[in-house]
């Protein structure tokens, strides 16, 4: 379960602030909601550290093979365009908008969203938050995102201007238009 703090009775963090706390506690996982709470991630166990190192690595698989884009990990925070700072269990961006990217834009925080991104609810995880940091990647722009929630059994699927998509266990998912080709079968 994350940790969030509320600053804003005190300071209200710029993006460069939150990059240089995150530089001088390079142990700590943080991220930044819109709102300015500064969230620390708690580490996940094995099961959930194995099922996210499968997910990255069938994306890489498929992105490989493509040469489409860019996969990220977890450790990656993206500074959002609504203001927040966020770091998916899994990232995806389509390779021309990476390199539209300045040099220095890429070894900071990208100050862009992903076009795809998947997050695994892990044992300790509360469902609502990590529904509403879906929907801040889609107001973002995000354009397809899983939410892998072993606990229900379930998946929720994230588009732009359509209605949350909820499928039990066994699916396979679809890449869609956005990662041509790749199926992901969840079960």
């Amino acid at each position: 379960m994350a940790t969030v703090l509320d600053l804003s009775p005190i300071i209200q963090l710029t993006p460069e602030q939150f990059y240089q706390l995150c530089m001088a506690n390079r142990d700590l996982s943080m991220e930044r909601s819109p709102r300015g709470e500064l969230i620390i991630m708690t580490p996940v166990g094995g099961e959930s550290g194995n099922q996210e190192a499968s997910l990255i690595i069938k994306v890489g698989i498929w992105n490989e093979q493509t040469q489409l884009g860019l996969v990220f990990s977890s450790s990656t925070v993206f500074k959002l365009p609504n203001g927040g700072d966020r770091s998916p269990d899994v990232a995806w961006i389509k390779r021309d908008r990476w390199e539209s990217l300045t040099q220095t834009d890429r070894e900071k925080f990208p100050p862009l969203c992903p076009d795809f991104v998947i997050e695994l609810r892990s044992r300790t995880d509360r469902l609502a938050p990590l529904q509403e940091k879906m929907q801040e990647y889609l107001k973002s722009g995000l354009r397809l995102g899983w939410l892998i929630n072993p606990q229900d059994r379930q998946v929720e699927i994230y588009r732009p201007n359509q209605p949350v998509e909820t499928l039990p266990y066994p699916v396979t998912l679809s890449g869609e238009d956005v990662l041509p080709g790749f199926d992901l079968l969840v079960s």
